[in-house]
């Protein structure tokens, strides 16, 4: 108990360095304790237990009483601080792009001193057999190397940062218009796209205009965010910036027990998100307010273009824009007794019964992907990410008509929900375990899906004029979920999930129109580069402060010629 009692500890310094701004005050600790703490308390103690018990039962000389023995001790400290180092380790490099410089190196130093205790208490094992005699010497050497390991990664990581306020940078009022031009943008988002999928059906003849744009477009793979969520993906997207200055860092906030005020980030490799599976954490969502920087939708509005925003994730409440914004929880909020009534998803207020009647039309539609369970009931959470999308896809071409808008972005979620469900279907060689009648029954139900972004890609396809811009950007991949989670997934989870975009796998970025270099390359572009790539075609000027760059290598030297790139210090002021 007492090495499941530190090991649990790290695992709450770990907790607490990736999210700085928690204080630590003996007030904020117990939650913490109560909920992360305990736990992991509970499980480490039945993982050391069994090792225990295997010890005993492999060994030649049996030892009694194991959970007393200090020898025991040292060995299973040895263990949890190893395990807490690699911990460190790997979320140092997982979080990369996440944490900002001081967090990233306090969080350095707290792995360098768990790896220092773990051969700290190998060697003291050793000692300890070459001197039995000297018990009390290497007892209290233990006690001091022990207490030292848990004290060191709180007082590196200090203790806390104020938390930057939740607000965006405020629009006092929009820039005239700008004389109505010929270029216009669109953007079509989606959620968990593989370009691999994609090309495999177009070598085939399928999926027709996304092979249009594989042939007579620019295609790229998109590196992506870890931790890979909606959220924070999209957010990275809409800023051109990473994180760090963004302000969205998950896919949520996590409530701690009580008034244990909240975090953003839990530790990766240790099955931290069970927490909120089984209740210890309560996730809040984000809301527009949580951006620290101005999107592009905000840009655009006061530099004088229109603008038309569709089920982008943080739009809640819709910001003001110049044109309409309708947020990607608008059909939850338009089903409650007041929704039809409740301005704060549409924008502006006066569209919300345009929107409504579209929300309307829509869902009296057929459905837009049939599956076929073979006579079993449909589960619910396979049909409503196709009708979502079509929800909001039917909204969008009425605000576009209501409104018509220059820049437009649309988001579509279906093919990460049914990703992680029917991965294994369309690709089955990569599981192994799925039969033939399984394959042709619901082998096609994820192309279907991409059939339905495909059908919205040709209708933008053929709605562009000589100087318009299409933008087809998928902002994180799917992949296979692998071996071991699967089996977790099978014992503690949900046993049909196989797709998964917990590694960060790349998405992709498509650009299409006339002043687009055809080609694929290998070079990957990043989610960070669209906002200044969209900013470089409208002529207007990077923000230093990005981290993203304009992809010149998207259009040809004609264009790229006669636009040089141009900065400014920052749009944030």
């Amino acid at each position: 108990m007492a090495a499941a009692a530190l090991g649990a500890a790290y695992v709450i310094a770990l907790v607490l360095h990736l999210n700085p701004a928690l204080p630590l005050h003996p007030a904020q600790l117990p939650p913490l304790i109560t909920t992360v703490g305990l736990f992991y308390f509970i499980h480490l103690t039945v993982i050391f237990y069994i090792l225990l018990v295997l010890r005993q039962l492999l060994a030649r000389e049996v030892f009694s009483p194991a959970w007393v023995s200090v020898g025991v001790l040292v060995w299973l400290c040895a263990l949890a601080a190893a395990a807490g180092a690699t911990l460190m380790w790997r979320n140092l490099l997982t979080f990369a792009l996440v944490l900002d410089e001081p967090t990233a190196t306090a969080l350095q130093g707290s792995a360098v001193v768990l790896t220092a205790t773990a051969i700290l208490c190998v060697g003291l094992a050793l000692f300890r057999r070459s001197a039995p005699a000297a018990r009390a010497t290497w007892a209290s050497l233990f006690v001091v190397i022990i207490l030292g390991s848990a004290a060191a990664p709180l007082a590196l990581r200090g203790r806390g940062t104020p938390p930057v306020l939740e607000a965006r940078p405020i629009d006092v009022a929009f820039d005239p218009a700008r004389p109505e031009r010929s270029a216009r943008v669109t953007v079509i988002a989606i959620d968990g796209g593989s370009l691999d999928l994609i090309t495999s059906a177009t070598a085939e003849g399928r999926l027709p205009n996304f092979g249009r744009i594989l042939d007579a477009g620019a295609v790229r793979h998109l590196a992506t965010l870890h931790p890979t969520s909606a959220e924070a993906v999209w957010a990275a997207v809409a800023t051109g910036k990473l994180p760090q200055k963004n302000g969205v860092r998950s896919a949520g906030i996590y409530q701690l027990a009580g008034d244990g005020g909240s975090v953003q980030l839990l530790p990766d490799y240790c099955f931290a998100h069970a927490l909120q599976r089984f209740g210890f954490l309560i996730e809040r969502p984000h809301t527009s307010a949580t951006f620290r920087t101005r999107t592009l939708w905000s840009i655009l509005s006061t530099n004088g273009f229109s603008v038309g925003v569709v089920g982008w994730p943080l739009t809640q409440p819709a910001p003001a824009v110049r044109g309409y914004l309708v947020s990607d929880i608008y059909h939850r909020i338009a089903l409650t007794p007041s929704g039809i009534d409740d301005p704060s998803a549409v924008y502006p207020p006066e569209l919300q019964r345009d929107a409504f009647a579209a929300m309307e039309s829509a869902t009296t539609d057929a459905p837009v992907v049939t599956i076929s369970l073979g006579g079993a009931s449909v589960d619910p959470r396979h049909e409503a990410p196709a009708r979502t999308d079509r929800v909001y896809e039917v909204i969008a071409q009425a605000m576009a008509r209501a409104r018509p808008a220059q820049v437009t972005l649309t988001r579509y979620q279906c093919l990460d929900a049914i990703g992680h469900y029917f991965l294994r279907y369309a690709v089955p060689a990569e599981f192994g375990d799925v039969a033939d009648e399984e394959h042709r029954r619901l082998g096609s139900v994820l192309e279907r899906h991409y059939s339905v972004i495909d059908a919205a890609i040709g209708r933008a396809m053929a709605s562009l004029g000589p100087d318009d811009l299409l933008v087809a950007v998928s902002g994180y991949g799917m992949e296979p979920l692998g071996f071991g989670k699967r089996l977790v997934e099978r014992v503690i989870g949900d046993p049909e999930i196989s797709g998964t975009h917990e590694t960060a796998p790349d998405g992709f970025l498509m650009a299409y129109g006339a002043s687009v270099a055809r080609g694929r390359q290998q070079a990957r572009a990043s989610v960070v580069d669209i906002v200044p790539t969209i900013l470089y075609f409208l002529g207007l000027p990077l923000g230093r402060d990005m981290d993203g760059y304009a992809r010149t290598d998207l259009f040809q030297p004609a264009f790229t010629e006669e636009r040089p790139i141009t900065f400014i210090p920052t749009y944030d002021r």
